[in-house]
């Protein structure tokens, strides 16, 4: 495997500029769906063209993720690279916002899928660079937190923010909001500090090549923490992707058409309620072992939103929608430190765009299937969510490392997928 090297500099200041690019990114990420859609129904009447776009955004996650994180490891300027990942991102929002419905159609959606072809980069390629920020030990877990809580601080901030500006305004300037979210995340990123391969002695023998683009998956399947956490996210995120719809569908029988935004609203709240306080208990305290985390956030979320599929009114199915969300902020505190500890360094952020664009894809599929299921009664499809997050937690039991392999064998065999 290559030697890295990381460069000089401040920890904490160098965090805390991480930690306002991994925001300003994510919140334009988060933003850009509902963006695109208010847009779309406003130029051109058909709120459907928006989620053809929005589609075309989202779908090449899975496949730009382990390109992304292989030229992330193999490049010789990594700042170069990540700024113009944030960049192109931007760009990306920027141009949708003059293009959408007002240029053919294959050429918004080209933009569209160049656009998402950096999503990778925004939320797992970011958050590859913490390992690289914080020393091991309880302050990484503590970022890892703080990082999770940018996550769910974006989901919460972004599609208001969003929808505020264009109910005062239009959709138009709040495509702007998010492209100078982006520019702003991107200038922050030229200011962190990153890992660089070696440079070979004058006459020695040449660095060795990279990993290959399987080496990431690879990784995923042979080392058994990270194939437990991300089979067990990718099924859990199936229901996640198919919450929104179902929480309109919910609020609705419930009696409060439109009010299935107050229950991802407090889902989201309690979400980042949650990361919030396991980076409070990471300062104060042992961290909780990541695994058990993991299986804990699952198995709450799941109890939680079955509870709130028999609430009787609005509001009490939202203090359910807020409990879920406080179980499940942990669960991507406990993904990242997963991730990071268990990733052998050559393809650590193969591992992390990976596993990020296999949640979006399923969080994508959730969606789909969610509309197929419609005309069943709301209730069903929270109790069939809750399910997804116990079933999740059971397989990660299930395939809970040590049973054949162990992660140092696994470290060991992808050695020779490094070249």
């Amino acid at each position: 495997m290559k030697t890295l090297r990381m460069g000089g500099g401040d920890t904490e200041a160098g965090f805390g500029r991480y930690l306002a690019a991994a925001l300003a990114a994510r919140f334009a990420s988060e933003g850009v769906g509902i963006a695109l859609v208010l847009l779309a129904l406003e130029r051109t009447g058909d709120a459907a063209y928006g989620a053809f776009v929005l589609t075309a955004w989202l779908a090449p996650n899975v496949l730009a993720a382990p390109v992304a994180g292989a030229a992330a490891a193999r490049v010789r300027r990594p700042r170069l690279f990540y700024v113009g990942s944030l960049a192109g991102f931007t760009t990306a929002v920027a141009t949708l916002a003059v293009l959408l419905g007002r240029a053919p159609t294959p050429v918004v959606l080209a933009v569209a899928v160049a656009g998402g072809c950096c999503g990778p980069m925004v939320t797992g390629g970011l958050s590859s660079l913490v390992a690289g920020l914080v020393p091991a030990g309880p302050g990484r877990d503590r970022a890892y937190a703080w990082d999770a809580s940018t996550y769910n601080a974006a989901a919460v901030t972004a599609p208001a923010a969003v929808s505020l500006v264009a109910a005062t305004g239009s959709p138009g300037p709040a495509m702007g909001l998010l492209a100078g979210s982006g520019a702003l995340a991107a200038v922050c990123a030229t200011t962190l500090r990153y890992a660089r391969p070696e440079r070979p002695e004058p006459g020695g023998a040449a660095a060795p090549a990279g990993p290959g683009l399987g080496a990431g998956l690879v990784a995923l399947w042979r080392v058994p923490e990270l194939r437990a956490i991300t089979g067990a996210t990718t099924l859990a995120f199936v229901g996640i992707g198919a919450l929104t719809t179902t929480s309109v569908l919910f609020a609705t029988e419930l009696g409060s058409p439109g009010a299935g935004g107050v229950l991802m609203t407090a889902f989201a709240l309690g979400a980042l309620a949650g990361s919030l306080g396991i980076a409070r208990l990471s300062a104060v305290r042992s961290p909780f072992a990541p695994g058990l985390l993991a299986r804990w956030a699952l198995a709450g979320t799941g109890v939680a939103l079955a509870g709130a599929a028999f609430a009787p009114s609005l509001p009490v199915a939202a203090v359910g929608f807020a409990v879920a969300g406080v179980c499940d902020g942990p669960l991507l505190t406990a993904t990242l430190r997963i991730r990071a500890g268990y990733a052998p360094e050559a393809v650590r952020t193969q591992v992390f765009t990976l596993g990020a664009g296999l949640k979006v894809t399923a969080a994508s599929a959730g969606a789909a299937l969610v509309g197929l299921a419609a005309g069943a009664p709301p209730q069903v499809l929270v109790l069939a969510i809750a399910g997804l997050q116990l079933a999740a937690a059971a397989l990660h039991v299930s395939v809970r490392p040590g049973a054949a392999r162990t992660a140092g064998a696994a470290r060991s065999s992808l050695s020779d997928l490094a070249g």
